[in-house]
């Protein structure tokens, strides 16, 4: 593993003229969204919440169903707030040398904070849009949540009574073409690319490291918590990314 300082690693991110970002959940903790698998995470603390987010459970049992619609209900994303990382990211891309933030994230607190949208690639999708399982149909999942409050537990699509769920890419779903193609490109084009807040251990999404590595592109992870990327990355920094990362892209945020 790279013992390279931040001040180097700062000094990389100034050199550099193409600068992908990838993002996991790491990035909003400091907003108050619960990571998955950290000390604090949704699966450590209830193992059993896992089957919310595997589409055959979803799909099977209402009662999984009806716990993940009781979890969106009271998300803390409906008042999380976009942190110092998701505006240090937003103030960075004014100087044109951001290629791209792909996020693992489903909080859509990068464009919260400022990044334009076009410029957010979500490899995950969105938990603030809810997608129909049988005919497509999407809504804001602000249109959703009244029902809940209004007394359902398992709302159906308005539009053809098929089972709704967020517009996020559950395991066991395909993650969409398009988007996967621009997450390449993105990569592709960077000649820095940094991985930040996430464990890397979710594929296809962990596997942009090594094709940036294969394209050029110096590799940094900013993450509290190893990764197996460590070992081949130019540099892995420890530093709390609410703080670090401002100072890796020279903005105040």
């Amino acid at each position: 593993m790279s013992t390279t300082s931040a001040t180097e690693v700062a000094r990389w991110f100034g050199e550099a003229s193409s600068i992908t970002v990838l993002t996991g959940a790491g990035v909003s903790t400091d907003s108050g969204i619960p990571d998955f698998r950290g000390p604090q995470g949704v699966w450590t603390k209830n193992p059993a919440a896992e089957k919310m987010f595997t589409i055959d459970n979803y799909l099977a049992d209402p009662e999984v169903r009806r716990q993940a619609w009781a979890a969106r209900r009271v998300s803390p994303l409906w008042t999380a707030q976009p942190n110092t990382a998701h505006r240090a990211l937003a103030e960075f891309e004014r100087t044109g040398r951001l290629r791209a933030v792909i996020t693992q994230n489903t909080d859509g607190l990068h464009q919260a904070a400022g990044s334009d949208p076009a410029s957010v690639i979500e490899i995950h999708g969105t938990a603030r849009d809810a997608a129909c399982l049988a005919c497509g149909d999407r809504m804001p999942m602000t249109d959703v949540l009244p029902r809940l409050e209004a007394g359902e537990t398992d709302p159906p699509c308005p539009a053809c009574g098929g089972i709704l769920k967020s517009a996020t890419v559950s395991f066991g779903q395909q993650l969409d073409g398009d988007v996967l193609e621009a997450a390449a490109d993105a990569t592709r084009e960077a000649d820095l690319f940094a991985a930040v807040g996430t464990s890397l251990g979710v594929y296809p999404a962990a596997g942009l490291c090594d094709y940036a590595l294969a394209h050029g592109a110096r590799l940094v992870i900013l993450n509290a918590e190893p990764t197996p990327y460590d070992e081949v990355a130019d540099a892995v920094l420890r530093e709390p990314i609410g703080e670090a990362l401002p100072l890796l892209l020279g903005v105040s945020a």
